[in-house]
């Protein structure tokens, strides 16, 4: 374990050398080596009667979640999340999402082998904090999100964490179709592409397990949930379509502003309603909509949400064959980003 740490530690030196970017990298390399060096077999740790009951049984769900990915799902059968590391935190990284202003463009940062995102991830609240506060000072709208899991593309065996078991079965299946999902297709570059696929991945997944492991209780309550969640996308889309008209037309700095905070309002309005009226009052979206909202906020909800519809229906083309949806997603993967949404959208054949 320690000859992995200084060897990936030496790779950060490296990078840094070459990029110029001492600091972002070294604390990107650093806090994966960190997390590598941690790890524990799972196997081993269900065996081990040290290891507190809780723990085990988790671990042996999780284990089973594990290998039905592979299995059923075909997804990459490696030795991925077949290890754990007890991290201690709430979150693994955060994520800092940035916006202009009057723009619903997220600022984009390109990194190796990932490419050009909408976001910068650190290992560190404090530094991610630290770059939040100087977007801000640039002008930028900021929005930062602690991260449960993250995926390495299958470039290092990616363990269990700790945050990852900390929200149940269901949401810990998720987690782990959704990451593997990146390992099977990761389009350089595409962010919006590539988390709509592996959350089209991850529904289809979650489902599949539900009746796999006989629980309609909570296939029910997962449904109900889906649908809460498209409908809460379609609310956001809402929003960015009358903002966008906003950014476009409204003449002067303080107009738009007026006008956009009223935008805002109207989303929270909307939302209210639908939490009584078509949510029975449901309330899990609260902490969302009571924060502050901004171009940043809603470019992140944009990342993950747009495209899933589109991914969702190409599955059911594809008869929910996953080698056949991860080929015609690879497909459309290799074409170019105008043609790839294109081709996406009027998909009607799984080929």
């Amino acid at each position: 374990m320690r000859r992995t740490l200084f060897r990936l530690l030496a790779a950060a030196v490296v990078l840094c050398a070459l990029t110029g970017c001492a600091g972002y990298y070294a604390q990107s390399l650093k806090g994966h080596a960190e997390i590598l060096a941690a790890r524990r077999n799972v196997a081993r740790l269900i065996d081990d009667p040290s290891t507190p009951q809780a723990l085990r049984a988790r671990l042996a769900t999780a284990s089973a979640i594990r290998q039905f990915a592979s299995e059923q799902l075909a997804l990459p059968d490696n030795s991925s999340y077949r290890s754990y590391v007890d991290i201690d935190r709430d979150y693994v990284t955060w994520a800092v999402f940035a916006a202009p202003e009057f723009s619903l463009a997220p600022r984009i940062w390109c990194v190796p082998v990932y490419g050009c995102v909408p976001y910068r991830g650190y290992f560190s609240e404090k530094a991610a904090a630290g770059q939040a506060a100087e977007l801000q000072r640039q002008g930028y709208e900021i929005y930062v999100s602690g991260v449960t899991a993250y995926s390495t593309l299958g470039l290092s065996s990616d363990p269990l964490l700790s945050t990852m078991l900390r929200q149940g079965e269901t949401w810990l299946a998720g987690v782990v179709f959704h990451e593997l999902a990146h390992q099977r297709v990761y389009v350089k570059g595409d962010s919006a592409f590539n988390e709509a696929f592996a959350v089209a991945v991850e529904t289809a997944g979650v489902e599949m397990w539900l009746r796999a492991t006989g629980n309609p209780a909570e296939l029910r309550s997962y449904e109900a949930e889906r649908k809460r969640e498209t409908d809460f996308f379609a609310l956001i889309t809402q929003a960015r379509d009358e903002l966008a008209q906003i950014y476009a037309g409204s003449p002067g700095a303080e107009r738009k502003r007026a006008a956009k905070a009223a935008a805002i309002e109207r989303l929270r309005a909307r939302y209210r309603r639908m939490r009584e009226e078509r949510w029975g009052g449901y309330s899990g979206y609260d902490g969302w909509f009571d924060g502050p909202i901004d171009n940043a906020k809603l470019a992140a909800v944009s990342v993950y949400g747009d495209k899933v519809p589109a991914f969702l229906r190409l599955h059911s083309l594809c008869s929910g064959d996953y080698p056949r949806f991860y080929a015609a997603v690879r497909h459309l993967g290799a074409l170019g980003p105008a043609e790839r949404d294109k081709a996406l959208t009027a998909a009607n054949t799984c080929e």
